[in-house]
């Protein structure tokens, strides 16, 4: 069944169960073969969720898939997993052999420090590669209880080497992916205005990292201020909290918060596995997902679920054969 099949089921039947998903933001990865610092390294770094040890082994599309259950999840972007830095293009190629293996994932968001010298070179040669649809480069940033507005710090989103690579990006049409806790999203704005060509996709809903009352407040207005901008995305995604189990309580204002403020149509949901399985499984995530959406019209729901991310990533068929750093295979969208 082709995907215009699954999602015109759907349409008919309003049926979760026939609800076709594109995971707009997993990893995969596997530490015994290839050198993630974070992953591989002792003692481990400090986690916003807590001890990751359960973690830090090989993670694969076949297991994915084994873990999500029912769910009709028919495709995945790929995140970069933080290899040692300047394996970019090692990271690139072990992600199109793994789709040229499983035919997963469809698309990649690679890693690049814009802050580089060579940043030039570096988006050239990750635009080589056909499963590439943007790059993710974590800002510097500083604790809520130290962050003072007039900061310069090297490697944020303030930092005019940083600014000179993301104004770059254009150049590639690329994706920017942008992962810093809320209180740095008021940054942002100096970039969508001048570089309105740059499509933005904020990850993990911008890291609301507690509940506090507090908290909410200012993660909404950060997310209102940013979503004035048409070209930003959001990913609803990655929102456990600290040696907590993943709960509805928790997180039901938050979601429908965030779908008001961006509206269904700028709004993707992504499982973040294998790093969200510290907090909850797969199978019970989608289905929170689909109860915290229950009240989004079919089209809607399909939006957030599929379409925002096939639309967003220009999803490729799977591939048949690996693909390598000088195919000129011609990709044709996932969606017809």
């Amino acid at each position: 069944m082709q995907i215009n099949e699954h999602r015109q089921r759907y349409l008919n039947s309003g049926e979760d169960q026939d609800l076709p998903i594109i995971d707009a933001h997993l990893h995969f990865w596997d530490p015994q073969s290839n050198y993630h610092p974070w992953l591989c390294d002792e003692p481990m770094i400090p986690f916003r969720y807590g001890d990751y040890s359960s973690i830090r082994i090989p993670f694969f599309p076949q297991d994915y898939q084994q873990q999500c259950g029912h769910h009709n999840v028919l495709g995945c972007v790929y995140m970069e997993a933080e290899w040692q830095h300047g394996d970019a293009l090692k990271e690139a190629r072990w992600v199109h052999a793994l789709n040229g293996r499983t035919c997963w994932p469809n698309a990649m968001i690679a890693q690049a420090w814009l802050d580089a010298d060579n940043i030039d070179a570096q988006l050239e040669k990750l635009s080589a590669w056909p499963l590439v649809r943007g790059v993710r480069h974590k800002p510097t940033t500083m604790p809520r209880d130290k962050y003072k507005a007039n900061h310069s710090m090297p490697g944020s989103l303030k930092c005019p080497r940083f600014q000179r690579g993301y104004a770059l990006l254009a150049q590639y049409k690329f994706i920017f992916e942008l992962q810093v806790p809320w209180w740095h999203l008021n940054e942002l704005v100096y970039l969508l205005e001048r570089y309105p060509d740059v499509p933005v996709v904020i990850n993990h809903a911008g890291v609301p990292n507690d509940r506090t009352h507090e908290t909410l407040a200012g993660w909404k207005e950060a997310l209102e201020q940013v979503a004035a901008y048409p070209h930003v995305m959001l990913k609803l995604s990655g929102i456990g909290l600290k040696d907590q189990p993943w709960r509805l309580k928790d997180n039901t204002w938050l979601i429908h918060t965030a779908l008001e403020t961006f509206g269904a149509e700028r709004c993707m949901f992504a499982s973040n596995f294998p790093v969200d399985g510290l907090v909850t499984d797969l199978e019970a995530l989608w289905g929170h997902f689909k109860q915290l959406s229950s009240k989004l019209t079919r089209s809607e729901k399909l939006s957030v679920f599929c379409d925002n991310a096939l639309r967003s990533y220009l999803l490729a068929p799977p591939a048949q054969e690996p693909l390598g750093h000088n195919s000129t295979r011609a990709i044709k969208p996932l969606i017809n």
